[in-house]
């Protein structure tokens, strides 16, 4: 089985324009993610998908391939899924390219999944939700079922807690969703095939274009995420905690 680690770079973010490149203690923050990508012990290869030559020189200068891709692509998966095409591979990991501390471990454990089950469509991760993330809309949920494959994922607090009516929801069965993913190829494109669903378009989560289309993912409980760089402040914030970390 031949697993790839593809990270998503585009260099018009919204929040953060030109993020990839951003200096974190002296190198660009794409360098800082591939280097983590690298020490996989399940990928057979990284890959960095871009729209950017400046995004493009980073990443080869840290030895790893780049595909230039269409700037306009609507989602990360999009991207992956241009990146791809011509890669002769089993199954892709989708490696975000704004978590400068991601580690070859969170990726094997997405990998294995595919290891241990070769059927499965997809993978993700998820940790213990704490209260605060629980009532905020930019914290992602899943449920699972007992197999822990996801039932659904929501911004909105769920499961509801119907014995208290103070809570619009519970922590028991919920977790915080990492937005890291594993796919097999085939299941790649025929959800990049697909047009969004319902579902997807009012929730403004494409993992549920995957559950309309009845694929199954199985959810993977880390005990934290690793630290995603969104905004400007992110970016301090994270510099902070590695200078007291001595880095």
């Amino acid at each position: 089985m031949k697993i790839v680690g593809v990270i998503p770079a585009r260099f018009g973010s919204t929040r953060f324009p030109g993020k990839p490149l951003v200096n974190l203690k002296g190198r660009p923050l794409i360098q800082w993610t591939v280097e983590g990508a690298k020490k996989s012990k399940l990928l057979s290869e990284v890959i960095v998908a871009t729209d950017h030559e400046g995004i493009k020189a980073a990443a080869e200068a840290v030895g790893v391939k780049v595909v230039m891709t269409d700037s306009d692509l609507p989602t990360g998966s999009d991207r992956i899924h241009a990146a791809i095409k011509d890669v002769s591979c089993d199954v892709v990991v989708n490696i975000q390219g704004d978590e400068p501390l991601v580690t070859g471990e969170l990726i094997d454990r997405l990998a294995q999944v595919f290891v241990d089950d070769p059927k499965m469509d997809m993978a993700t991760l998820a940790h213990p939700i704490s209260a605060e993330e629980l009532q905020s809309m930019n914290s992602v949920k899943v449920v699972t079922n007992c197999r822990d494959e996801a039932l659904y994922f929501s911004r909105y607090p769920m499961p509801y807690s119907r014995l208290s009516a103070q809570e619009a929801g519970s922590m028991d069965g919920c977790l915080k969703h990492i937005g890291m993913y594993a796919y097999s190829k085939n299941f790649l494109k025929q959800f990049c095939e697909a047009p969004p669903a319902l579902i997807e378009k009012a929730e403004s989560l494409e993992q549920l274009r995957a559950l309309y289309l009845g694929a199954k993912i199985k959810v993977i409980r880390v005990k934290e995420a690793s630290i995603g760089v969104d905004t400007p402040e992110d970016l301090a914030r994270l510099e902070k905690l590695l200078s007291s970390q001595g880095m």
